[in-house]
């Protein structure tokens, strides 16, 4: 078994992804390959990764280089983890998308990571990086699977999709956030292990379809909640409209909708680690690499790092598909086919994967009419704004035109905005 890891978020996902592998799977015989292209943070992670599997006493090893083809060639699963210089690129949109004048901020609400203008530029450049991952795969492993981290979620897999490969998305998962799963349990006082709770929808836009405590619904209390107003005001809202709570942080679902009055874009969102934590997060990994994971210092890091990883579980997922194994996996992004009745077949969804024998069985989840309709909308802007980002002039004028996060707004300006942030990027995206 092959797997290559792709993308600058790697290394702070390279502690948890390799526990998965060596210790929470069954026996694994692996060869991990990694890209990267910085030799200081080569040696960082080869060291740190050569000390986990002497730790597992695993077969197989890890090879991180800078060559992408050896990265790639015969991998059974890619797991990429891109975003092209997002954090810098977003400022920059930002401050375009703003205005010096008191009375007329210009555009800073489009200002978004996933949704509106600065969602689809972000598609953009995000796309052009995946397009050229595909190109690759296309020559040294075209018959792998793909699990995809990068953002925007929807629209980059959706991407990979359109390329022909089999790939499934994790983002930010509807289990955590001021409105994630795990703060409903807490609210609700059920102890998380006697919790089932489901959500369905799209990557960033998920609601939740059942909550219970053994035999017992829950839906009807949080619904009370979110009516009085303790769920905050854009629940209380969404309520009204979609009779459906949210699931996970409610400021992503809001970047997809027309502004909000009660809602402000994140003027600094989070791209990957801080620098600070960055600089943490090596000196632990040096710390393994230079004392080993058995004992001492070296065990008491490698733990640190796992606390600090993040809360999905792409390993996992890429063994369950690599094995051909049955179970239920939660919030995962793929192709709708027939599990969310209401959607189209090609609409790029985000709920539990149930796998039976390593294939996806679709469930025929139905979610209210009106939610269902919201959804389609949002679904069409995701996949136009990927076929964007595969270069089709006509899919982003259609972007513009139709994409709800726009509404409310001067269309055929907001065509303009468009394409002189196309102009500021031009660097990495071209002509489009």
């Amino acid at each position: 078994m092959k797997i290559a890891l792709i993308g600058q978020d790697i290394p702070m996902l390279l502690p948890a992804l390799l526990a998965d592998l060596l210790f929470a799977g069954k026996e694994t015989d692996a060869d991990v390959f990694a890209e990267e292209t910085n030799p200081a943070m080569r040696d960082v992670l080869q060291g740190y990764g050569e000390a986990v599997f002497r730790k597992a006493g695993a077969r197989g090893g890890i090879t991180v280089t800078a060559e992408r083809g050896e990265t790639l060639r015969e991998a059974d699963c890619v797991i990429y983890a891109g975003d092209p210089q997002a954090a810098s690129r977003f400022f920059m949109d930002r401050n375009a998308l703003g205005s010096d004048d008191e009375d007329n901020p210009g555009l800073t609400d489009q200002a978004r990571v996933n949704g509106g203008i600065e969602g689809l530029m972000h598609a953009l450049r995000a796309g052009k990086a995946v397009m050229r991952l595909c190109d690759d795969m296309d020559t040294y492993c075209p018959g792998t699977t793909v699990i995809n981290l990068g953002q925007p979620m929807a629209r980059t897999t959706a991407v990979f999709l359109n390329r022909g490969y089999r790939c499934y998305g994790m983002g930010r998962t509807p289990m955590k956030g001021a409105n994630g799963v795990d703060t409903y349990a807490k609210r609700l006082q059920i102890a998380p292990e006697n919790l089932k709770a489901e959500t369905a929808g799209l990557p960033g836009f998920a609601f939740l379809t059942e909550i219970r405590d053994g035999a017992g619904d829950l839906m009807p209390k949080l619904k009370k909640a979110a009516a009085n107003g303790e769920l905050g005001n854009l629940s209380k809202r969404w309520l009204g409209w979609w009779d459906a709570i949210p699931a996970g942080d409610v400021t992503d679902h809001a970047e997809f909708l027309p502004a909000q009055p009660d809602y402000i874009p994140d003027e600094k969102p989070e791209f990957g680690e801080t620098v600070e934590r960055r600089k943490e997060r090596i000196l632990y990994m040096n710390t393994v690499r230079e004392r080993g994971a058995d004992a001492g210092e070296g065990a008491m890091a490698q733990l640190l790092l796992l606390s600090k990883a993040p809360p999905i579980r792409p390993m996992r997922l890429a063994l369950a598909l690599i094995r051909k194994e049955t179970g239920d996996y939660p919030a995962v992004t793929r192709r709708n086919g027939g599990e969310m009745t209401q959607l189209p077949r090609e609409a790029v969804i985000e709920t539990t994967l149930r796998l039976k024998d390593g294939e996806a069985e679709d469930r025929g989840i139905r979610i209210p009419d009106a939610l269902a309709e919201t959804m389609a909308e949002i679904d069409d802007a995701n996949r136009l704004a990927a076929r964007a980002a595969m270069g089709d002039p006509g899919a982003l004028r259609e972007y513009v035109e139709t994409d709800p996060a726009l509404g409310g707004l001067d269309r055929l300006y907001c065509q303009d905005v468009v394409e002189a942030l196309i102009r500021l990027n031009e660097d990495m995206l071209g002509e489009q």
